[in-house]
């Protein structure tokens, strides 16, 4: 049965019939969350004058899981809680908002579960809301084509050669003001954007926008001089190459993207990584090194629920050596989680993370949504890797590339799950009358 989007009911939950008030409600929640993606991306109340106090992104997220949320309720049907993945993120949120109890920033931790909350929302709104193939494909591209917005802002920045940080790093507004996030936020689109060219039932139009979007996307990345970003990107696209169907095309592509950086990429990219290997002489590496200490001393002092959400920075002094004088994050989200709420946060954590990206990796083998698929578990490998530089749990896109990862998963399992629920016939064999007797 279709749609009014044209979208066969193959999702983790059927849609409601076209012309129902919870059809529109349905069909406007997914326009907002697309919006929200979209936002998330160009940020217009950065550069557009007037715009900030509406809050575009809180706006759009709001109402998209309002009205997904009506609408389950006006149909009467079930909240998708995604399984051991939606109950090990619920459980890490509610281990992050009850440590205000024994934080050594309260506040702070309040703030941080607040935020939290915020996340899991737009996480749980992706689940019950794109729930088909064409949702899936719809939202992916949004995000890659509004990515151009800030890749172009980054380079722009970059050329005019103003307020880069440590004097030659690109930049943007919001959070891709900082480097190294606004590379993994940047990178994760490269994979996403490959996948919709490497695919030839897409139109041409989309095709070449994607190419567009995926040399803006690397163009900031080499121009973000972020270590961590530059891995990542290359661990994404060997993953995406190794797993495409069509190996040598894709890993010609490969080739191709890394003689571009070796011809284009400016000399302070290759010698800010040639400083992986001496990272003694790098205060930025070495800051690294104080960092993860701390944190090992934390998780020392506090293994079980650690120091309370978002409390990293301001239990610095209390484990940082002499010679660390600036309070840094973690740099590393696992370890960030484990300093902040233990070992039974990183449990829960590991389990949430671990499910998402298992099962986009499985999907990759759906015959529908599996090109697209290998594009989000090699983005979740990408962002995964840049996690271990400068990861944070604050990240809108850390739980907006999870939520598609569990929207894939669900929706190439779909079909079993409606299977294997179908009710089974029992077929008796027929009596066949035999004489009186018992003899044939």
């Amino acid at each position: 049965m279709a749609t009014s989007w044209g979208e066969e009911q193959t999702g983790a939950a059927a849609l409601p019939s076209a012309h129902s008030p919870a059809a529109h409600r349905d069909r406007w929640s997914f326009i907002f969350l697309v919006a929200f993606g979209v936002v998330v991306y160009t940020i217009p109340s950065a550069w557009i004058e007037g715009l900030a106090w509406l809050r575009p992104a809180l706006l759009t997220s709001a109402l998209a899981a309002g009205l997904m949320v009506l609408r389950r309720i006006g149909k009467a049907e079930p909240f998708i809680l995604d399984g051991r993945r939606g109950l090990a993120l619920l459980g890490f949120v509610a281990l992050c908002a009850a440590s205000t109890a024994w934080s050594i920033a309260p506040e702070v931790s309040r703030t941080t579960g607040n935020d939290l909350i915020k996340l899991a929302a737009i996480y749980f709104t992706l689940i019950n809301v794109v729930t088909t193939p064409k949702r899936l494909m719809v939202f992916c591209g949004a995000i890659v084509i509004a990515s151009m917005v800030t890749s172009v802002g980054v380079i722009q920045w970059y050329l005019s050669g103003e307020d880069l940080v440590e004097g030659y790093r690109g930049r943007w507004h919001g959070v891709y003001a900082d480097p190294n996030h606004m590379a993994m936020d940047v990178g994760l689109i490269v994979p996403l954007a490959v996948a919709f060219v490497g695919r030839r039932k897409n139109p041409m139009w989309l095709r070449t926008i994607c190419v567009i979007a995926a040399a803006l996307a690397v163009t900031a990345v080499v121009f973000s001089h972020s270590r961590g970003g530059f891995i990542g990107l290359c661990v994404g696209m060997v993953i995406w190459a190794l797993r495409e169907n069509r190996r040598l095309k894709s890993l010609l592509f490969a080739g191709a993207f890394a003689i571009g950086l070796l011809i284009f990429a400016p000399s302070s990219f290759w010698e800010r990584n040639e400083t992986v290997t001496t990272f003694e002489q790098d205060l930025s590496a070495l800051g690294r090194v104080h960092a993860w200490e701390v944190a090992a001393g934390i998780s020392r002092d506090h293994p079980v629920v650690g120091v309370g959400a978002g409390g990293f920075r301001y239990a610095w002094p209390l484990y940082a050596p002499p010679e660390a004088t600036t309070a840094f994050v973690a740099h590393n989200i696992f370890l960030d989680v484990v300093a902040e709420v233990g070992w039974v946060g990183m449990l829960l954590f590991m389990i949430f993370m671990a499910s998402a990206v298992g099962g986009v990796f499985a999907a990759g083998r759906h015959p529908e949504i599996g090109w697209l698929a290998k594009g989000l578990a090699a983005a979740s490998a990408l962002y995964l890797t840049c996690d271990l530089f400068s990861g944070y749990i604050l990240s809108a896109h850390l739980y907006m590339l999870c939520g598609l990862a569990a929207c894939a998963a669900r929706i190439a399992m779909a079909p079993q799950t409606a299977e294997a629920q179908l009710p089974r016939r029992v077929y008796s064999a027929p009596t066949v009358g035999l004489p009186e007797g018992g003899a044939a």
